[in-house]
């Protein structure tokens, strides 16, 4: 159950940090202790993370990014409880 993650991972498909494969699975970044969720690239070994910069974009369209240094865990989110059905809703 707990497998190695990779040192390097990044969001965008032109990367060659990016894995669809766990990116589709779910991964967390814990940085300096708090959870985030806006991370488009990490390193653990190097203890830092990229973010987006507000809503500027480059010139190719991806967005802006700045480097936050500080320490980086890295895990695979847990998959979420099947849900139950609401009041009102049909099950098929």
């Amino acid at each position: 159950m707990n497998e190695p993650m990779p040192d390097r991972l990044a969001v965008n498909p032109k990367s060659p940090f990016h894995n669809a494969d766990l990116l589709a699975r779910g991964v967390g970044i814990r940085f300096n202790g708090k959870e985030r969720v806006d991370v488009e690239e990490y390193c653990v070994s190097e203890g830092w993370v990229r973010v987006a910069a507000g809503r500027a974009r480059d010139r190719h369209g991806n967005p802006m990014t700045i480097k936050l240094k500080g320490e980086v865990v890295a895990y695979l989110q847990e998959s979420p409880a099947p849900r139950a059905a609401a009041v009102g809703e049909e099950t098929t």
